[in-house]
């Protein structure tokens, strides 16, 4: 062993073994006894493949098309798959295509784009057996202005087909629903005889009010008058699912101040809760086609749900009302499917890699069918021993009030720091900002401690699986609250000694860069930091967005133009005279949710006062990176910009 300062660590955990090795991993479907998901690809341009399950995992979509939309931006819910056909939107086009199993190529359904720059976007379908078409949510954006959202049906290249009544059809689908700002899990009923679905309006976003309706749907496929059944302005509505006998809607709410099960009776219309209890079945819908929980039969549901920032799975008994743990190695859980006594659903832990599931109710075993990287079993067995695991971490902050964190301690069996020293902090800020910090394994948080630095990944106020009202801590209060949690856990962290306060840094994307940047500008503890594609004004967010967040700062800030003063007083931009630590910019040029100039701007001004500042500007990323050959970059050029610029220490690669 060793004895090197914190830092300057080497580490088998590179950049590129992390880009090389790694996918991500989302949307499982079940289709019979296959099982399904969706795996993103660094390696080749970040295209987003459907996968069939089985001995061999065999890509379901051919290599020149993407299975990913961009629906509200995030897109989710690209794709599904019924008796061996795959539906999928294509990101080129924005199409829908359908993919019979065997066929040589996928048939589109919906037209080509008018002109460039507008196209229709589809995400988060069902099939309609009964009239061969495909349900779902459409982004409009052929006619100028912001995009119109509605539920739409898509005709199917099936055999003889019903006719189709009813007026309003287009050539990119049939309006079902419309009148809202936007539309989530339109699901039917098993007999075809009944649609529900979610809705909500600006200013709202999906976790402040949503809305439950129900309507019939005749042979012809027109919907009658919906019916409002559950939510409303102020309470959460999460993932409407019809139980086997289509006696019920089951769905998550946040009525009680948690997202929990609730269950709707259609011939008394009468709601209760399944399971009263103070944890969260629900998750932000940032990206459509989420699912926490599904029916194993008619009498049970499985679950996922979180307390205290870590994850859960279990079995809900529908009539004994009784909820059993499921023994699992997992703490994050996600993209739950069941049918029997199998259950398929995405997990990870801080030692287990991001992984598709798939487990037995009866015996408890499970088998994992893949993992987002294999580096701990095949290409880098020795890994294992350079890995942090997480710590839960509450902690003081303003006004009395705790708030939540994931600790990550330096690691590495080949090092040991010399005496008396403590590893600087990395401090992590996730965006959104209404979202939380996960538990899986994620090998850019142990790319840092693996080299001798500490990360704490922060759930500030504001942040989701702590209950509505720590997630409403940001409202009106966005660059405060989360502020003030970011700086109050390093300095818990250093006063327990186990890490050196003078030396901690602060990184975050999107909400997150806010946040990051808001520190660095308006406190006085963190000594640099990095920015990915992060907001540096907040007004001109709130004027350049897309139509999903236009109105989400009025209730994180406040309504723009009336509180413009407010806006400035919060945007570090305007206040970049207050700035004197080195920062380092990472962007998007194709980002529409926050356009490359806020972080020019942001830029010039530090370079203008003679900062140390460092920007990249990547081609043809959008808000997130994922070019491998780019999120490789960002992790070289960050950790070399800390060793010079603020920890002052000598790398060896």
């Amino acid at each position: 062993m060793k004895t090197a300062p914190y830092g300057s660590w080497k580490s088998p955990i590179t950049s590129d073994l992390i880009v090389a090795q790694s996918i991500s991993l989302s949307e499982v479907r079940l289709d019979g006894d296959d099982a399904y998901w969706l795996e993103g690809r660094p390696q080749e341009q970040g295209r987003s493949v459907v996968v069939r399950g089985g001995e061999s995992p065999a890509d379901v979509v051919p290599p020149l098309f993407n299975a990913r939309t961009r629906v509200h931006e995030y897109g989710g819910g690209s794709w599904l798959v019924q008796d061996g056909t795959v539906i999928f939107s294509n990101f080129a086009d924005g199409r829908l295509y359908c993919l019979p199993r065997g066929a040589a190529a996928p048939q589109p359904l919906t037209p080509a784009p008018p002109a460039a720059g507008q196209d229709w976007r589809f995400a988060d379908g069902v099939i309609d057996s009964r009239r061969s078409r495909w349900i779902g949510v459409r982004e409009d954006h052929t006619k100028g202005g912001e995009p119109v959202n509605a539920v739409v049906a898509v005709d199917l290249p099936l055999p003889n087909p019903p006719p189709q009544a009813g007026e309003g059809r287009e050539g990119a689908g049939r309006i079902l629903a419309g009148g809202h700002d936007f539309f989530a899990f339109p699901r039917l009923s098993p007999d075809g005889r009944r649609l529900a679905w979610l809705a909500w309006d600006h200013p709202n976003m999906p976790w402040n009010g949503t809305m439950l309706y129900l309507a019939d749907v005749d042979d012809g496929g027109s919907i009658g008058p919906p019916q409002l059944i559950a939510g409303g302005l102020e309470e959460s509505i999460f993932q409407p699912e019809w139980s086997p006998d289509g006696g019920a809607v089951v769905f998550v709410s946040d009525r009680s101040g948690w997202w929990n099960l609730y269950r709707g009776e259609l011939a008394t219309r009468a709601t209760r809760p399944l399971l009263p209890m103070e944890a969260e079945f629900g998750v932000p819908l940032w990206s459509l086609g989420a699912s926490t929980y599904a029916f194993a039969g008619s009498d049970r549901i499985v679950c996922a749900y979180s307390q205290d920032g870590l994850g859960r799975l279990a079995v809900l008994d529908l009539k004994r009302e009784a909820l059993t743990p499921i023994d699992t190695p997992f703490t994050d859980f996600g993209s739950v499917k069941a049918a029997g006594d199998g259950v398929v659903f995405r997990a990870g832990a801080s030692d287990r890699p991001a992984s598709i599931v798939a487990l037995e109710l009866r015996s408890g075993r499970h088998q994992v069918l893949k993992q987002a990287t294999d580096l701990l079993e095949r290409a880098e067995p020795r890994i294992a021993g350079y890995l942090s695991k997480v710590e839960s971490v509450e902690f003081p902050t303003t006004g009395g009030k705790t708030a939540f964190g994931l600790f990550y301690p330096p690691r590495n069996p080949d090092y040991a720091p010399p005496a008396g020293e403590k590893p600087p902090l990395l401090v992590k800020c996730h965006g959104g900002p209404t979202s939380a910090a996960s538990s899986t394994l994620n090998l850019g948080i142990q790319y840092w401690t693996s080299r001798g630095i500490a990360v704490l990944d922060v759930n500030y106020g504001g942040s989701t699986g702590f209950g509505r009202a720590y997630r409403d801590r940001l409202h009106l209060a966005w660059g405060i609250v989360d502020v003030d949690d970011a700086v109050n856990g390093a300095r818990f962290l250093a006063e327990r000694g186990l890490v050196d306060g003078r030396r901690c840094v602060i990184s975050g994307g999107s909400a997150g860069g806010y946040t990051t940047l808001a520190a660095l500008t308006f406190r006085d503890f963190f000594q640099g930091g990095a920015s990915y594609y992060g907001v540096s004004d907040a007004a001109a967010l709130a004027r350049d967005t897309h139509k999903f967040e236009s109105r989400y700062l009025d209730w994180l800030i406040g309504p723009y133009p009336q509180e413009e003063a407010r806006y400035r007083e919060r945007s570090p931009v305007h206040h970049a005279d207050r700035l004197s630590k080195p920062v380092i910019f990472f962007q998007g040029d194709e980002d529409a949710i926050v356009p490359p100039s806020q972080a020019e701007v942001m830029v010039e001004a530090l370079r203008r006062r003679g900062n140390a500042v460092g920007y990249f500007l990547f081609s043809g990323e959008q808000h997130g990176f994922r070019k491998a050959a780019n999120i490789q970059r960002c992790l070289d050029a960050e950790l070399y910009f800390y060793a010079i610029e603020v920890f002052g220490t000598e790398l060896t690669f």
